[in-house]
């Protein structure tokens, strides 16, 4: 797989079905703080810090990149935690741009 943090999210036709089940797996094998939502359509980061202001800055850091790349993921965040859940609406599930957008943020937020 190419390194996807250096690609950008490309606009997703209405109606384009999303990845099949062994493109995901392989696309989360290369992200490995991501896990596939309960119903398979999203996947999901959630990260654990200290208190509320460092969640919030991850919460705009997510945003941000979301923002930059016309690509919008899901947002949760509280006093010691940020979840972020990315999919593709238009698919109806998982496609090229989540796993780019995924690691894209793990890139931002580094080790």
């Amino acid at each position: 797989m190419t390194d996807l943090t250096r690609q950008t999210c490309t606009p997703w036709a209405p109606g384009t079905p999303p990845m099949d089940a062994d493109a995901v797996r392989a696309g989360l094998a290369a992200l490995p703080d991501w896990t596939l939502s309960d119903d398979g359509r999203a996947i999901v980061r959630r990260i654990e810090v200290k208190g509320f202001a460092r969640a919030l800055q991850l919460a705009n850091v997510a945003a941000w990149l979301g923002e930059r790349q016309g690509h919008h993921p899901d947002i949760r965040f509280g006093w010691g935690y940020c979840e972020v859940a990315i999919t593709t609406h238009a698919a109806g599930g998982l496609t090229r741009n989540d796993l780019i957008c995924a690691a894209r943020l793990d890139a931002l937020l580094g080790p």
